[in-house]
């Protein structure tokens, strides 16, 4: 194992479209914080009517919120998807002895938070919501690790960035296989077929933007009329998408830079209006004691973190990864607990695990507050951590 002196000198290099992923998630996670702030305020106001009104009213058959969550979000997806194609390729994920510290601590942050929440709700009703505390906002996450200033290690930002992304992964394999209640397999081969199609031609190198773009818009239609969730159309788009050598001339590289800012400023935030506008109700405090929002509230604060830092230990002690130069156990928990951020994904797959409108309200309080906590915990754990290179603690035992 390296010593403290050898760590310090390694480099680390981060791509200038890491740098511009981070910063623009940065961003959007302070923006994410305004917006629903700002519509918890409107909701519980005078003008709650109207405002709720405003996202059921219908444009082309289909609410306002619908096509924020189905059609937008796509775009969303399609972003995730270029940022797990890239890390594929040339990121943390693509040497194996890299990746597998993210995997397998997405991995536990995964399954941990699902069984705690199945097992508090296992025979009830609100047991179908045990994938709400599997996910990691990235934004959020990414956001409120800003705020621990320089003094965060670069690897700690890449080491966080790729679980999130994994994290992200597994909840769309978890969206696509178990929140699909009826298949129309007619139109979920077309789909597939446009994909497919669209793969071919990337292997081809076919650099025509237009030419993947507007087969990509007929993917998604299909894959909605399929009854899959119509946002996974996003992420097989991107991986249709040639990445080349990843320089700038890519064509996968150029649609994640264009796609960065309005994904950061308009369409999450967008999504976070829409869905964050809870009118609050005498008593709605009673419903932390509910299985469903302790589940969810025990998945995020406390499933993530041991299931992180449990399998991140896991993977290093079998050899299979090692800690990154300049990271300790302490960094790792704090990730671990920056990771139980839900919001943008838990509340998502809030809206496919539930119909009672009631149920998602609960739940969407039960998200808030526990990624509230988790963000507040990770921050000052982070923040009082000593520099792992001048402290003389054992940067590889466990806290």
């Amino acid at each position: 194992m390296l010593d403290k002196n050898s760590r310090k000198s390694l480099p680390i290099v981060i791509s200038k479209l890491y740098t511009e992923f981070f910063n623009s998630e940065k961003a959007s996670g302070f923006i994410l914080i305004g917006c629903t702030i700002i519509s918890l305020l409107i909701a519980n106001s005078g003008f709650g009517d109207q405002y709720q009104q405003l996202w059921s009213s219908k444009i082309g058959g289909l609410t306002v919120a619908y096509w924020i969550n189905d059609a937008l979000m796509a775009v969303f997806f399609l972003l995730v998807g270029l940022e797990i194609e890239r890390e594929l390729y040339i990121g943390e994920l693509s040497k194996v002895k890299n990746a597998m510290l993210p995997v397998m601590a997405a991995v536990g942050g995964m399954m941990i938070p699902a069984l705690l929440h199945f097992g508090i709700n296992a025979g009830s009703a609100t047991a179908n919501g045990y994938a709400i505390p599997m996910a990691t906002d990235i934004a959020f996450a990414l956001g409120i690790l800003s705020l621990a200033g320089k003094r965060v290690p670069p690897a700690l930002k890449i080491f966080l960035t790729a679980l999130a992304i994994i994290d992200d992964l597994g909840a769309i394999m978890i969206i696509a296989v178990f929140y699909t209640d009826s298949v129309s397999f007619i139109n979920l081969f077309i789909s597939l077929g446009i994909f497919v199609g669209l793969f071919i031609m990337g292997r081809y190198g076919v650099q025509r933007m237009a030419f993947y773009i507007i087969p990509g818009i007929a993917m998604w239609y299909f894959m909605f009329q399929s009854g899959v969730h119509a946002t996974i159309s996003g992420v097989l788009l991107a991986f249709a998408i040639p990445f080349g050598k990843g320089g700038d001339d890519s064509l996968s590289y150029k649609l994640q830079h264009f796609l960065h800012k309005p994904v950061a400023y308009f369409i999450v935030p967008l999504f976070a209006l829409a869905n964050t506008g809870i009118r609050l109700q005498p008593g709605f405090y009673n419903e932390f004691f509910s299985k469903n929002s302790l589940g969810i509230i025990a998945g995020l604060v406390i499933g993530k973190p041991i299931g992180i830092l449990l399998f991140a230990w896991i993977a290093v002690k079998t050899k299979l990864s090692e800690l990154p130069g300049m990271l300790n156990w302490k960094y790792i928990t704090g990730a671990g607990l920056l990771a139980g951020i839900g919001f943008t994904m838990s509340i998502f797959i809030t809206l496919l695990a539930f119909d009672d409108n009631e149920l998602v309200i609960n739940s969407k309080i039960a998200i808030l507050c526990a990624s509230l906590i988790a963000a507040i915990a990770g921050l000052i754990l982070i923040k009082n951590i000593k520099d792992p290179l001048t402290s003389e603690e054992d940067d590889h035992t466990l806290p």
